[in-house]
């Protein structure tokens, strides 16, 4: 498997260091524009290299490569007709829990609204799925691509995510370097899980951002105002390498405000016994 990107996961200051593999494969059939009067493969303009000039989009058909230079070729009205684009149709073959999906399977997400003559029948799906808290597993096929999809409802909206078919998730056995036994440290692992425990919180999408893209759109404005760029230096991180030590300074850093603040704050000073006064008084006569 071709690593993709390097890394590190990192929950506190642990840094889990990891490479990166594509969990899923596109496993549709490939095509290329193709000149149909000598079979050449066309380039981005559509420019035929056989015949030295632009090729009209008439001219073109859908072309795959079975060997190198080999192609068949197919028209779009065969490959509508295969992929069943003519139908326009979403089948909702069962319905499942939404919890009975890994993630993996998700690709992209569309909502979905009632044309003119079909807010009954719509308002009708939106409530039972929302009373049995079910969704459907339905088969669509959108510009030839035929998919598997997940029709469910995400604010008073019925939304259709397409989702991967069994063969194109690739298994976690092609990983490399997996540990075949999770052997760790007792002591580590407890304080781990009470880091996890102390870094829980309910999900809150909005207070996520994309700093890169905010960086990026500040860039540009100060490009276009004429002013120089100026990127502030990569904080230094702590290199902490001993794992017992880094799950003590994260447990610390990620402790709540309140146990911190009770935990610095001075102790009251012991009141004096009434016999501890007498025993001041009678020094400062003396």
């Amino acid at each position: 498997m071709h690593t993709v990107w390097k890394g590190a996961i990192s929950f506190g200051l642990v840094h889990v260091p990891v490479k990166m593999f594509s969990a899923t494969e596109d496993k549709d059939i490939s095509m290329r524009y193709i000149h149909k009067e000598c079979t050449t493969p066309l380039n981005f303009v559509r420019k035929c290299q056989t015949c030295e000039r632009e090729v009209e989009w008439e001219e073109i058909a859908r072309g795959y490569e079975y060997e190198p230079g080999a192609f068949v070729l197919f028209e779009k009205d065969e490959l509508d007709q295969l992929g069943g684009e003519a139908s326009k149709e979403i089948k909702i073959l069962d319905f499942v829990q939404l919890t009975d999906i890994d993630p993996i399977y998700f690709q992209k997400t569309y909502f979905l609204a009632p044309n003119e003559t079909g807010a009954n029948a719509y308002n009708l799906l939106l409530e039972a799925m929302k009373q049995t808290g079910k969704i459907g597993i339905a088969k669509v096929s959108i510009r030839t691509k035929s998919s598997l999809a997940a029709i469910r409802v995400i604010d008073n909206c019925i939304a259709m995510e397409t989702i991967f078919y069994p063969d194109e998730i690739r298994s976690v056995e092609q990983v490399p370097n997996l540990p075949e036994q999770s052997n760790v440290n007792d002591k580590e692992l407890q304080m781990a899980k009470m880091l996890i425990e102390q870094l829980t919180t309910p999900f809150e999408p909005e207070k996520y951002k994309d700093e890169y893209r905010e960086a990026v759109l500040h860039a540009i404005e100060q490009k276009v105002s004429g002013h120089q760029v100026s990127v502030a230096p990569e904080p230094q991180k702590t290199n902490v390498i001993d794992l017992m030590s880094a799950l003590q300074a994260s447990l610390e850093a990620t402790k709540p405000v309140t146990e911190k603040a009770a935990g610095t704050a001075s102790k009251p000073k012991a009141k004096k016994s009434a016999k501890d006064k007498d025993k001041s008084a009678k020094e400062t006569v003396s």
